[in-house]
């Protein structure tokens, strides 16, 4: 649906510039959003590059483990369905420290293994468990200490104090991930809804 409605706005646009005149302005856009678009790639992957890097040395000298098992507090009260010691409380610790350091893009990959890692607590069903919606919510709210990205991005467009949504920045993600967690909790209180789902990959439902 969005590709329809981006093709539409720039044939749209295309075709207004035409009628105006103004078609020899939209070309000159266009090839400078494509340069500025390659700038900010390659600032990007640097910026990305470096906090990726310092996370995998955090990893390697036992920070993040560390780190998770501070964590376990938090996690046994936002999941509490998840066994101690099971592999998803791992994998939900790295992306919530990831996020934590606004590294969204180093969040992914362990965000993706511990719904995997959920998943199969929840009997492969078709329909999400509670503490998949809860790990989706934190991460939609995603409180942030130190906005990496949005730092960058700045510094690409010429902000002259970059980091100076550091302040508002932390006092806006610790409201809406506090208001997702009251969400959540409010959610567990609910009674569970009966589902059919898929066991193993031959597709036996129960």
């Amino acid at each position: 649906m969005l590709n329809y409605l981006w093709g539409l706005m720039i044939v749209v646009g295309i075709l207004y510039a035409a009628f105006t005149g103004n078609l020899p302005a939209v070309t000159d856009a266009a090839l400078d959003s494509s340069k500025e678009a390659v700038t900010l790639c390659i600032t990007m992957l640097g910026v990305m590059s470096l906090w990726v890097g310092l996370m995998r040395i955090a990893e390697n000298c036992g920070i993040i483990s560390g780190a998770a098992r501070a964590l376990n507090p938090l996690l046994r009260f936002m999941f509490p369905r998840i066994p101690v010691g099971h592999k998803a409380n791992e994998y939900i610790s790295t992306n919530i420290i990831a996020n934590v350091f606004g590294l969204g893009w180093a969040a992914t990959p362990a965000g993706l293994k511990a719904m995997e890692e959920m998943g199969k607590l929840n009997g492969y069903s078709k329909t999400a468990s509670k503490d998949m919606c809860t790990f989706l919510i934190l991460n939609v709210s995603s409180f942030q200490l130190i906005p990496v990205s949005m730092i960058a991005y700045r510094s690409q467009y010429g902000s002259a104090n970059p980091s100076a949504i550091l302040g508002p920045a932390m006092v806006a993600t610790f409201l809406s991930t506090l208001a997702g967690i009251v969400f959540a909790k409010v959610m567990y209180l609910l009674p569970e809804q009966p589902s059919t789902y898929q066991k193993g990959k031959g597709g036996v439902e129960r």
